[in-house]
């Protein structure tokens, strides 16, 4: 379908989404939903969180979430619960997404659990309620969002394409592929051919997750983060509103972070990214790599694996800092 300008709106009704080639026809809820900020607020949230500062992969939050809910209308066009879900499942994430995560004891899971509650404490015209579309979140309520018994589910298939193809990894156009994957108590299906295609995209998603390009911004923004923290300039509960271009507002003002967060965003090759044997290091850009998503399809119903998943979790977890290859305090 040729469209002019796919918006995140819903003014006409209608989502068509670029990545999926699929047409959504949105519900009073859901265009609703478009409308409030929690939901409007994930546009200026990077998918990639820091990584957008250093790589292609610049797409927002809220671009994967009408991607994940595009394809719950495919698998499950009238689940509207599960839609719902769909839609919302992100709205707890901090700025720069996965990037501060665990600060301050901050967690998207359970800010999302806040936000949802909150959304429809105070607007009756939404459909459902928000104990079931926490449920369905979960995964304690089984649904087309939900691998029942393990597995790739939409959540991660989305995450998978939508950044093998801004990174040019995929080798089947994601719209294509998508006809011929089926969906089996939640868990995405593939022939033979297409899982192995699918593991590639997972695996390659956590190396480039364990890359410099991907390790020394999170590790620098998570210290100057913590820098604002320590000193004052910002609290744990202002953080867990902002958007990625606010928080970037505070360290490009803060005193204690000014210079580190220009440099970063102008000259971030000269930052180093350093291995370690454990969390011992004293840096002050450090970070702990602990996990990764490496959930694989299914293929003729059956359970997939592949030893490269072994091996990446084997390496877990995975000690890192970033540091300064110059002594320059001031940045041109």
């Amino acid at each position: 379908m040729h469209r002019e300008a796919v918006d995140t709106l819903g003014n006409d009704g209608v989502y068509f989404d670029p990545l999926w080639r699929i047409e959504v026809r949105l519900t009073a809820t859901e265009q609703r939903l478009l409308r409030t900020w929690p939901v409007r607020r994930l546009a200026f949230i990077a998918h990639a969180g820091a990584a957008s500062i250093t790589t292609v992969q610049t797409y927002s939050r809220l671009e994967h979430s009408l991607g994940v809910l595009a394809l719950v209308a495919h698998f499950a066009p009238e689940h509207q619960p599960a839609r719902t879900a769909a839609l919302l499942h992100d709205v707890g994430h901090l700025p720069f997404s996965h990037t501060l995560e665990g600060l301050a004891g901050l967690d998207h899971h359970d800010l999302t659990r806040q936000r949802i509650t909150a959304l429809f404490a105070t607007d009756a015209a939404l459909a459902g309620d928000a104990e079931t579309i926490i449920a369905l979140d979960d995964g304690s309520i089984p649904s087309p969002l939900t691998a029942s018994h393990g597995g790739l589910k939409l959540d991660h298939l989305d995450s998978f394409l939508r950044s093998g193809q801004a990174h040019g990894r995929t080798r089947s156009a994601p719209h294509e592929l998508l006809r011929r994957l089926h969906l089996s108590d939640g868990a995405v299906d593939a022939d033979p051919v297409d899982a192995v295609e699918l593991a590639d995209l997972a695996i390659s998603e956590a190396l480039a997750q364990r890359s410099a390009a991907n390790l020394v911004p999170v590790a620098v923004v998570r210290g100057l983060v913590s820098r604002l923290f320590d000193t004052g300039a910002l609290e744990p509960t202002e953080l867990a509103g902002m958007t990625d271009d606010e928080l970037w507002s505070v360290l490009l003002s803060s005193a204690a972070t000014r210079a580190d967060a220009a440099s970063l965003r102008r000259h971030p090759q000269r930052w180093q990214l350093r291995h370690h044997s454990d969390d011992s290091c004293g840096e002050p850009f450090s970070h702990v790599v602990r996990r990764s998503y490496l959930d694989l399809p299914r293929s003729g119903g059956r359970t997939t694996s592949d030893p490269r998943v072994a091996a990446l979790q084997e390496d877990l977890p995975m000690w890192v800092s970033a540091k300064r290859s110059d002594d320059r305090t001031h940045v041109a």
